[in-house]
């Protein structure tokens, strides 16, 4: 079993992330009770892509570079989330009420740290009953994410090298993924579920089973697979991963905790090696087409800043204002992310000359330290001297 291969791009899993961005947009505006799983498929997608460069990486160099790593993670996540919380913090300002700006304050400092989701923990802030007041609540599953690139990366480099490597690799990402799903289960049965959930332990499933489907072992099974077999399975998978988002009922849903979660990841890793195998098959060029593949290429500043969207945005005082405001509320986040993606993103990936070595990390800087002066310099709330006053929203 050889080093994982360079994969060329795979417009078909742009189109699943495109699809995840979907479902949760669709949940925060009320209108699709299970499109929190949604980040589910984005762990899934992360482990599989994030392990296929380290494993490309350890076969060609036979070392890897983890300076070199966490260096490209910063260059292509931390700018664009800088200027969502800069921007945010701005528009809370000068719009929000007194209590979403004293909650925006608080929380930033652990955004910046990318462990908000403890922070949420530690204070007892209720993912499904209060997060409609944390303007960065949905920062949780980034916090996650960041987390996972912190400390799966020397994983690979140690389990990884030489004869047998990626098949140790395979092993742990699995083994891990085992006993997160036992933590979820125990900790899962709370009344308040947001430690189950905004975890970095009983999340980290998601991701290593998307870690385990890049390694060499499953590749190998796959390729195995007639093409129609293929195509059957796939199109099994998308549309029970589809029914999933349809029919799931929030953190009351039977059995989300006690597996149903891990269940529709592993469906999901499943679905991704197959997509990787076969991207021109049925389901690749239905997912690969074209609304789902740009939406794909929009998700991450799309996600970033649908949330401070939606609870910016006024709604009309008789009820959550239905589809119009939907469709402005997705509409306005969408020309957000665009902003960001050909502003910020494009830039910093293509290397412009102002993105570029040094010239890139001291505007990294200088934009950390501006971020940081408006936090400092926005005059704090006094305490009670305003209530948020938006509607009750579900939170991914």
């Amino acid at each position: 079993m050889g080093p994982a291969p360079r994969r060329a791009h795979i417009g078909a899993l742009d189109g699943l992330r495109g699809l995840a961005v979907a479902a949760v947009l669709l949940f925060h505006a009320g209108r699709l009770g299970g499109g929190f799983l949604g980040v589910d498929l984005f762990f899934v997608l992360s482990g599989f892509l994030i392990t296929g460069l380290l494993l490309a990486e350890l076969g060609r160099d036979g070392r890897l570079d983890l300076v070199a790593f966490w260096g490209r993670r910063a260059r292509r996540l931390l700018p664009a989330l800088t200027v969502m919380v800069t921007s945010t913090l701005l528009l809370a300002w000068a719009f929000a009420r007194p209590g979403l700006l004293a909650s925006a304050l608080q929380d930033a400092p652990w955004v910046a740290a990318q462990s908000v989701n403890w922070h949420y923990i530690g204070e007892r802030i209720g993912y499904w009953n209060a997060s409609d007041t944390r303007l960065f609540a949905h920062l949780w599953s980034i916090g996650v994410e960041w987390q996972f690139y912190l400390a799966w990366p020397p994983v690979v480099a140690l389990a990884g090298r030489g004869p047998g490597g990626q098949r140790r690799v395979a092993f742990v990402a699995v083994a891990g993924a085992l006993v997160s799903l036992l933590l979820m289960i125990k900790l899962g049965a709370a009344v308040d579920t947001t430690r189950a959930y905004e975890g970095t332990d009983t999340r980290a499933f998601s991701l290593l089973l998307g870690a385990a489907a890049a390694t060499s072992p499953v590749r190998d099974a796959v390729a195995g697979l007639p093409r129609t077999a293929v195509d059957v399975i796939c199109v099994l998978l998308l549309c029970g991963l589809s029914a999933s988002w349809v029919l799931t009922g929030g953190e009351q849903a039977p059995g989300l905790f006690q597996g149903g979660m891990f269940a529709h990841s592993l469906g999901c890793a499943v679905l991704i090696a197959l997509l990787a195998r076969t991207p021109d098959g049925l389901v690749g060029r239905v997912a690969g087409s074209a609304v789902p593949r740009r939406l794909g290429e929009l998700s991450y500043s799309l996600y970033l800043w649908h949330w401070p969207v939606y609870l910016l945005l006024p709604r009309p005082e008789a009820g959550g204002g239905g589809w119009a405001w939907t469709i402005a509320a997705i509409g306005l986040s969408l020309l957000a992310a665009i902003i960001s993606k050909v502003t910020v993103e494009d830039p910093v990936r293509l290397r412009a000359r102002w993105a570029a070595g040094r010239r890139g990390w001291a505007a990294l800087a200088a934009a950390g330290v501006l971020a940081a002066g408006l936090w400092a310099a926005i005059p704090r709330p006094e305490p009670g001297a305003g209530t948020v006053d938006v509607s009750r929203l579900n939170q991914p």
